[in-house]
């Protein structure tokens, strides 16, 4: 006979461990941050350790609570993957797919409709620039644009990245490529990058990448998105650096040109779901299939 603790207790630990936030955990499973705390404190009264320090804040796991984290997270995975199986059937189950806005507009709109037939799949985009919680949802697949995986889940490369400078045909006199100075000559469109890292793609890095003579020209319009920097470089409005998968459409019908090929090293974008998916199967070929897509 197995001797477990209360299910409720080990799930309000997952939750918590998770997030690192009582409050956070208790709004995923709909109890108040109190009850959080109690059912914590009953888990640990029960195992003889302290599986949280709790100050000072912010919250962080105790030695114990590394330990159980990764085998409860895991085994309550299963648990919902598993049930997810017996109650759904593969033909029937939509496939869930986050994404960015960006990834969604520019890239993955226009293959929707081959990876739906190459896959036979359903597949339900969710775009939104803040990444999805795979443990914590229910989406299938997350396109995950970075340097390295997080070790939360199962990482796959798609496509590495690069962030090349562009602008509307009808913006410059000359066939590219442009010499860094005229380049910067250009109106330059800048966007918020949306993590903070000095990594992050600017005028200012392009500027000491390409060695440009000179001090840098003011950038003329900047945006928080990097999909409205990209809609104002195909406008005309000046010349911007962009993920260089997400303007290869528009340089391929034309409505953008790529102004050297001088470019700002970018991150990766990864496939990630988690390893106890119970349709895993159907994740690698969608992967596959993205994989052949990337062109």
């Amino acid at each position: 006979m197995r001797k477990l603790p209360p299910l409720h207790a080990l799930r309000a630990f997952e939750a918590a461990a998770r997030h690192l936030h009582f409050a956070r955990a208790a709004d995923e499973l709909g109890l108040t941050p109190t009850a959080i705390s109690h059912q914590v404190r009953q888990l640990e009264a029960i195992l003889g350790v302290e599986l949280f320090h709790r100050f000072p804040r912010p919250v962080r796991l105790s030695a114990a609570g590394e330990k159980l984290f990764p085998v409860l997270r895991a085994a309550l995975d299963q648990i919902a993957g598993t049930i997810d199986h017996l109650t759904v059937t593969t033909s029937e189950a939509p496939l869930r797919l986050s994404v960015t806005m960006a990834f969604a507009s520019r890239w993955l709109m226009s293959r929707l409709p081959r990876l739906r037939a190459d896959t036979g799949m359903n597949i339900i985009v969710e775009a939104a620039d803040l990444p999805a919680d795979l443990h914590a949802s229910d989406i299938d697949m997350a396109i995950r644009y970075a340097g390295q995986p997080d070790g939360q889940a199962e990482w796959y490369p798609l496509f590495a990245d690069a962030i090349i400078p562009v602008c509307a045909p009808d913006l410059v006199n000359t066939t590219p490529p442009l010499t860094p100075n005229d380049i910067l000559s250009l109106p330059l469109l800048h966007y918020r990058w949306k993590s903070a890292s000095s990594n992050a793609p600017s005028w200012d890095r392009w500027h000491a990448h390409a060695e440009a003579k000179g001090p840098l020209p003011a950038v003329t319009q900047r945006f928080s998105e990097e999909i409205h920097a990209i809609d104002a470089a195909v406008s005309g409005q000046g010349a911007a650096l962009a993920s260089q998968h997400l303007v290869a459409d528009l340089l391929k019908a034309g409505r953008l040109v790529q102004l050297s090929g001088i470019a700002l090293p970018g991150l990766t974008y990864w496939a990630v779901f988690l390893p106890t998916h119970p349709h895993k199967d159907r994740l690698e070929h969608l992967l596959s299939c993205l994989r052949h897509q990337s062109g």
